[in-house]
């Protein structure tokens, strides 16, 4: 009976937890940094400077997008090709991708 109990307690944990890391903004908002970051691409856009693209999201207004390269290249830190939203304190969060759109890293 407590093996089972146990057993059952375990898996709430791990279900919940899983659910919750799904329905946190910043899954979200890597997604939708995805997904811009492909429209984008599919335009044409030129990612060779690192720019931002989502500055900030319009589902996520406290995270921006920003292509960089990967491993980060000088480009990258110029402020020119970084989000404006994130430098100003606007934006708290920042989604990074490559300019294949592979995610990078998120704060």
């Amino acid at each position: 009976m407590q093996k089972t109990i146990f057993s059952v307690l375990i898996l709430l944990l791990f279900f919940g937890c899983i659910q919750s890391s799904v329905d946190s903004p910043g899954f979200g908002a890597v997604q939708d940094c995805v997904d811009l970051c492909k429209a984008e691409l599919f335009k044409g856009t030129d990612f060779s400077s690192g720019p931002c693209i989502g500055n900030p999201l319009i589902e996520y207004p406290d995270f921006v997008c920003d292509i960089a390269h990967n491993p980060r290249q000088e480009i990258d830190n110029q402020p020119e090709n970084q989000c404006s939203f994130f430098r100003e304190g606007k934006a708290k969060h920042f989604v990074e991708l490559d300019g294949s759109c592979n995610f990078i890293q998120d704060y």
